[in-house]
């Protein structure tokens, strides 16, 4: 669906109930797309919270992350 940011302004409730049925929204400001509005999926990833990513996941000091923390804030609190 196409639409125009007047009518987010003004139909807010309309657009995102179409998102919610699973359709995309594109907004258009004069003319040119600018926005789009997708529906919201949470992760079903079981990761754990505080499980490292990207150039620090390989890193085998930081297994616990917490505890990793804890080390380096130790100086602070002498």
């Amino acid at each position: 669906m196409q639409t125009t940011a007047k009518d987010l302004r003004f139909n807010t409730k309309e657009l995102l109930e179409y998102v919610a049925r699973g359709e995309e929204v594109i907004i258009t400001y004069r003319g040119k797309e600018c926005a789009k509005l997708i529906p919201f999926y949470k992760s079903n990833r079981n990761e754990k919270a505080d499980e490292l990513f990207g150039i620090w996941k390989d890193r085998k000091d930081m297994d616990d992350v917490d505890s990793y923390i804890k080390k380096l804030r130790k100086p602070r609190y002498k």
